[in-house]
Parts: structure tokens; C-alpha cells; sequence
């Protein structure tokens, strides 16, 4: 017996039905489906040699047995799991005081006028460049690749949220302060969920940042993790495991990102709506 469907389950479920209706969902499976069948037709046609391009079924037999063996007796979990451990900690760390930090510079002047310069000084720099300097004043252990990538994280986190206080609108704080709100209500209930917006967008510029960043901390100086599983595989010419080094890479990103966007959508009802 089918149960009827909740008010509220139609209601979610409209807006995705009208999007694949619409042709969306089906232009970007049509999308991937070409990648993948001109990847198919190259690697079995001859076009590249298989050392530079396995076939799909060898990528697929590749990640199966790293899935069951490990790579290089390594459970494949361990690897993704420092990697997202080092990923995990930096990005915490960056919220903890990007985010305040960058909201107290939004409200003040002065205090922006210090940070401000060394945040622009740095920020263009290819993490890379002073990545030796962590690596000698913390290690080659994780310490200095989560100051990496709290470093690669920090600035984008920070411009949000000093671009989001500065974007209140003023009549928005004046009103709330002609009720009588004081100033931790008027940071509370005006100021917070105004920046919220700017500050989701920021994190996922942050993640995109840090985890490109994680990459390459991971082939400079790494025995574990997902980027210097990778390569550790070139240095084989094991193509297959770089192609599945990639696809789980790609992937996590992918669900991160999705993940966010599920957060945006689901708690920020108000974007968009003003």
C-alpha cells in the first residue's frame, strides 16, 4: 500500500522535478556521458598511449583493488582520512578567527587599516613560495600543512566578512536601534544574519583555495594522503591510480561543495528574497 505523500515532501520535491523537467539535470548528465565515452573511444581506439591514458576499466580495476588492498598496504581510508583531517582542522581554525576578525575590521576603520595591508600582502602569494619556511620552523608532520592551509583559507574568509559588514544596510542598523535594540541584539538579530550569506560564499571559495593547496602540500612533503598518493603513482607511471587519485579528489570536492549549497539553501531562506 502506498502511503500518501506529506504536503511538505511535494512541496521540496517540486522544485527539483521542475528543474530536471526543464532539462537541466539532463544536459549535464549528457555532459559528463560525452567526457566519459570520448575518454572511452580514445583510450581503446589507440589514440593515446594507455601509459598516458588507461582505459576506463583499468581506472575501475584500480580503484577496486585500492579499495581492498590498500596502496602500498595503506588502507585507501586512512589516506582520504588525513587528508580531510589536515583540510578539517585548517578550516576551523580560519573560521575561528577570519570570520570574527574580519567582521571587527568591517565595523572598524582603524582596526582594518592594520590587518588589512598584511592580509593584501600575502594573499597573492603562491602558497608554495613560503611553504619551505613553514615546513622548516614546524616540520615536515602535519603542523606546517595546516598552517598551509590555514594560511589559504584565512584571506578569502576574511574579505567575506568584511565585505558582508560593510554591506548592511544602514537603515536596517538605524531601525533596529529606534526600537531599542542595543548593540549585542542589533549584532545578533541584524548585523550576523546579513553577513551569513557572504560569509557561506567565502567558505567555499576558502574550501577551494585550501584544497587545491592541500594538493600540493601533499606532493612536497607527505607519506600519507590522497595528493601524495598520486604522486607517488607518477613516479611509476601508474596512470590508473593518478586517474582514481583524481576522480576521489574531484568527488570529495564535489561534496563539499554540495554540501554547502545544501546548507545555503536549507538555513539561509532569506537570500535572495530581500
Amino acid at each position: 500500500m502506498i502511503s500518501p505523500a506529506s504536503p511538505t515532501s511535494i512541496t521540496s520535491a517540486r522544485p527539483i522535478r521542475r528543474r530536471w523537467l526543464a532539462g537541466d539535470g539532463w544536459i549535464s548528465l549528457a555532459s559528463v556521458a560525452t567526457v566519459l565515452g570520448l575518454w572511452w573511444v580514445a583510450s581503446h581506439a589507440g589514440w593515446v598511449s594507455p601509459l598516458f591514458l588507461p582505459t576506463p576499466e583499468a581506472v575501475l580495476k584500480a580503484f577496486v583493488d585500492i579499495v581492498v588492498n590498500g596502496y602500498k598496504g595503506v588502507p585507501l581510508l586512512f589516506h582520504i582520512w588525513e587528508s580531510l583531517y589536515r583540510l578539517g582542522v585548517a578550516l576551523v581554525l580560519a573560521v575561528l578567527i577570519a570570520v570574527p576578525l574580519g567582521m571587527a575590521c568591517g565595523a572598524f576603520d582603524k582596526l582594518r587599516a592594520v590587518v588589512e595591508p598584511l592580509i593584501e600582502f600575502y594573499r597573492p602569494l603562491p602558497p608554495l613560495a613560503y611553504y619551505t619556511l613553514l615546513v622548516i620552523w614546524l616540520g615536515i608532520e602535519n603542523a606546517s600543512k595546516i598552517a598551509l592551509l590555514f594560511l589559504a583559507a584565512f584571506a578569502p574568509l576574511f574579505i567575506a566578512a568584511v565585505a558582508g559588514v560593510q554591506r548592511v544596510p544602514r537603515d536596517r542598523i538605524l531601525g533596529s536601534q529606534s526600537l531599542g535594540a542595543n548593540r549585542w541584539q542589533i549584532f545578533r538579530y541584524v548585523i550576523f544574519p546579513s553577513v551569513l550569506p557572504d560569509l557561506f560564499t567565502g567558505l567555499r571559495t576558502a574550501i577551494g583555495f585550501a584544497y587545491t593547496t592541500l594538493v600540493a602540500a601533499e606532493m612536497v612533503a607527505a607519506v600519507s594522503g590522497i595528493g601524495w598518493m598520486v604522486l607517488d603513482a607518477s613516479k611509476f607511471l601508474r596512470s590508473d591510480v593518478i586517474f582514481v587519485g583524481i576522480f576521489i579528489m574531484g568527488g570529495i570536492a564535489v561534496a563539499l561543495d554540495w554540501l554547502l549549497r545544501w546548507v545555503m539553501r536549507s538555513h539561509l531562506t532569506w537570500v535572495g528574497r530581500e
